[in-house]
C-alpha cells in the first residue's frame, strides 16, 4: 500500500522559518497600542510600511508571516494599533487587513478583521473576490492530491494543498496564505507522485467535503489548514460548518 505522506521540501516550497520574515518588506518597529513608542520617525516608518501593503508584494507577504508568528496578545495589540492608524491612511482597508485575515484562525479576531474591512469599504460586508481554479491528480494508491488557488486581493492568491480520499478522510493539508498570483501552481506539477491537472473547482470542493465528513465520522481532527479555508467548504456542509 502506498504511504500517504505529507509533502516534503522537494515536493513543495519549505515553510518559512520564524526568522525568515526579517527580510526586505518586513514590518518596521511598530508602536504599541498604549502609545509607548511615540518617536515620529518610528510612526512615519510604520505608516509608510502600512501604505506599501497596497502595492508591495514583499510587504504584504511579510505582514502575513509576522502576524502569523505572533501570540494572541500581540495580535490584539497589532489590531488595536491598526484601528488607530488605518483610517489616517489613503489605503484600502482590504490591503491592510487581508494579509492578517489570511493567517488568522481565531473566530473572534477574524470577525474583528472582517468588520474593519467592511467599515473601510463603506459598511459593505467584505467578500472574497470571485474566481480561482483547482488542480487535481491521482497518486499511486488512488488518493487525490489537489491545489485550490483562490484570490485574496490585488495580485495575491492563497493556495490550499491537500491529499485525501473522499470516502476515507484527509491524509494531509497545507495552506500557503498569501502568494503572488504569478507564482501560483499550474498544471503539470508533480506532488506525491500525482500529476496535477486543471479540474473544475466544484468537483474538487465536493470531493473534499466528502473527505471532511469522513474525517469527522472517524472522530479525527481536521488539519488547521482546512479550518483557515473554511469559507470554501461551509456552503457545502449542510449547516454543519467547519469550526
Amino acid at each position: 500500500m502506498t504511504e500517504r505522506r505529507e509533502p516534503s521540501s522537494i515536493d513543495l516550497a519549505q515553510e518559512p522559518a520564524p526568522d525568515a520574515v526579517a527580510h526586505e518588506g518586513a514590518a518596521p518597529g511598530r508602536p504599541g497600542a498604549s502609545g509607548a513608542l511615540l518617536d515620529p520617525r518610528i510612526l512615519a516608518a510604520w505608516r509608510e510600511w502600512l501604505a506599501a501593503l497596497a502595492t508591495d508584494a514583499e510587504a504584504a507577504i511579510a505582514a502575513a508571516h509576522v502576524y502569523g508568528e505572533l501570540g494572541p496578545e500581540a495580535r490584539e495589540a497589532w489590531l488595536d494599533v491598526l484601528a488607530e492608524d488605518a483610517p489616517k491612511l489613503q489605503v484600502p482597508a482590504v490591503a491592510i487587513y487581508a494579509p492578517l485575515l489570511s493567517v488568522e484562525g481565531d473566530a473572534a479576531r477574524r470577525a474583528r478583521i472582517e468588520g474593519a474591512i467592511g467599515e473601510g469599504e463603506e459598511g459593505e460586508r467584505p467578500s472574497r473576490p470571485p474566481g480561482g481554479f483547482a488542480l487535481r491528480g491521482i497518486a499511486p494508491g488512488g488518493d487525490r492530491v489537489v491545489a485550490l488557488v483562490t484570490p485574496l486581493y490585488l495580485r495575491f492568491v492563497r493556495v490550499l494543498w491537500c491529499r485525501y480520499l473522499p470516502e476515507d478522510g484527509i491524509a494531509w493539508a497545507r495552506h500557503d496564505p498569501i502568494v503572488r498570483a504569478e507564482e501560483a501552481p499550474g498544471p503539470g506539477l508533480l506532488v506525491d507522485g500525482a500529476h496535477l491537472e486543471a479540474t473544475p473547482m466544484k468537483l474538487v470542493i465536493e470531493e473534499l467535503c466528502h473527505a471532511i465528513l469522513a474525517q469527522r465520522r472517524k472522530g479525527a481532527e481536521l488539519p488547521p489548514s482546512l479550518q483557515l479555508c473554511a469559507d470554501l467548504f461551509d456552503a457545502h456542509l449542510e449547516g454543519d460548518p467547519l469550526p
